[in-house]
This record gives structure tokens, C-alpha cells and sequence, in this order.
């Protein structure tokens, strides 16, 4: 045997770079943790969602988000409806309106914004043929050119933030 005393040790330790145990289970008589002591208020309730039954689709069926935020299918077909435009006058919005009018309601204001302002453009491209005659017509189906490009854009540009457009100086054709 040797002359040095051997004490236990009072506390476990951990061999030197070895993992630490673990702190020791409270005893019967202690707290569980994260409960308050006597004599004070409990913490407020959690505002977190409860099970429960299941939530209803928001209002515009399950392709539209709450808040009036719509998908990025839905900002796409409607910029196609404004683009469309340019390219193919009233036929490719209508098209596209006809296609999607039931599944988007975003879709389908745009879609109908969009025919309105074709329709309307078609009448007045016509009175300003006439007018070609008197000569004030050149004037008007010039302007009436710049209008059916830029305001087309400007509606592929709002379609594309998921916001509303309405064109201006258009008749309501479908409402």
C-alpha cells in the first residue's frame, strides 16, 4: 500500500478533455424548470397557433394569399394579358382572360381592364381614320398609337408587383 491517504472525491469530475456529466434530476420537493415561485404571476399564454380543426382557404379560393397578395403564376398571366396587347390588340388578352378568368380573379380584373382599353382603342382608331380626312386625325392616330403602347406597359409593369390597374379614358364593356 502506499503512504499517501486516499480520499474520494467529493464531486464527480470529468477526465481532463473528456465530456462533463450531466447536472444532477431536482429532487422531489424542487421546482420543475420554467415554473414560476409562489407568490408571482404566471407568464402570459402563448399566442401561437392551438391544434385544432382545420382553417378555411382565404377569401379568392386556395391560389389567392390573404392579404390580397396573389401568386407569381397569377402576377405572370396577367403581365402576358397587358403584353399580349401590344402585340396582338384584343385576341391575346382575350385569350388569356378566357383561359384563366375562372381559376384568378386577379386575372380576371386584369384580363377585363385590358379588353376594356382594346375595345376602346378600337373605337377611337376608328373615329381617328375618319378624321385622317380633316387632317386632325393624323394628330390623334399618332397620339392614339403612343397611348396603346405605353399604357399597356405601365399595366404589365403594376400586374407584375401584384398591384391593380386600371386604364384610363377606357369604357366598360365587361364589367
Amino acid at each position: 500500500m502506499s503512504d499517501m491517504p486516499q480520499n474520494p472525491p467529493s464531486s464527480p469530475q470529468a477526465p481532463t478533455g473528456g465530456p462533463t456529466p450531466p447536472p444532477p434530476a431536482p429532487g422531489p420537493g424542487a421546482p420543475s424548470p420554467g415554473a414560476t415561485p409562489m407568490g408571482s404571476t404566471p407568464p402570459p399564454p402563448s399566442y401561437a397557433p392551438q391544434p385544432g380543426p382545420p382553417q378555411q382557404a382565404p377569401y379568392g379560393g386556395p391560389g389567392q394569399q390573404p392579404g390580397g397578395a396573389q401568386s407569381k403564376d397569377d402576377n405572370t398571366m396577367a403581365l402576358l394579358v397587358h403584353v399580349s396587347a401590344i402585340f396582338t390588340g384584343f385576341i391575346g388578352p382575350l385569350i388569356i382572360w378566357l383561359i384563366k378568368k375562372d381559376e384568378s380573379p386577379f386575372v380576371d380584373r386584369h384580363g377585363k381592364s385590358a379588353l376594356n382599353f382594346q375595345f376602346t382603342l378600337m373605337i377611337a382608331m376608328f373615329v381617328s381614320i375618319i378624321l385622317i380626312f380633316v387632317l386632325i386625325g393624323i394628330l390623334t392616330t399618332i397620339a392614339l398609337m403612343v397611348v396603346a403602347l405605353v399604357f399597356p406597359i405601365m399595366g404589365a409593369i403594376a400586374a407584375n408587383k401584384g398591384e391593380e390597374y386600371t386604364y384610363p379614358m377606357s369604357i366598360k364593356f365587361i364589367k
